[in-house]
């Protein structure tokens, strides 16, 4: 199965994350589960430079869905280039898209996902809208 992000998509940040030697596995490629700790380096720092990290008096985001597709393996020594891009904007819910490259083999997707984002009242244990300082990054 091909990962195809959406069309109406907006990319909002790149990380370059270093490949570490204890990510890897003992194939001597990256372990399949640090994948998702790449797509949440990225996807935090977005929200951390817009001063939307979850506030548990209060509101933030929550992820209530993630996945990835592997398609090339990573393996140290190197960096990975990460892509977050976000679509999607409902009531209180967008989607994020994240792609994974190798530095210096540019436009080589070696893995790609994505989550589902909710904007939550965490005192009232349910959704929120999303603020409208938010739409705009994600809709602009």
């Amino acid at each position: 199965m091909r990962f195809e992000i959406p069309e109406q998509k907006k990319l909002v940040h790149e990380a370059r994350i270093p490949l570490r030697w204890g990510d890897m596995d003992a194939m001597g490629h990256v372990n399949n589960t640090i994948y998702f700790r790449y797509l949440e380096i990225v996807r935090v720092e977005w929200l951390e430079s817009l001063n939307a990290a979850p506030n548990p008096a209060g509101e933030g985001p929550v992820i209530v869905n993630t996945f990835c597709n592997f398609y090339k393996q990573l393996e140290y020594p190197g960096e990975v280039l990460a892509k977050h891009y976000v679509s999607n904007p409902g009531r209180s819910s967008f989607d994020c898209w994240i792609t994974l490259e190798r530095v210096g083999e540019p436009g080589v997707i070696c893995a790609a996902g994505g989550a589902t984002t909710v904007w939550m009242d965490f005192p009232a244990q349910k959704s929120a809208p999303l603020p409208d300082w938010l739409r705009r990054h994600i809709e602009d």
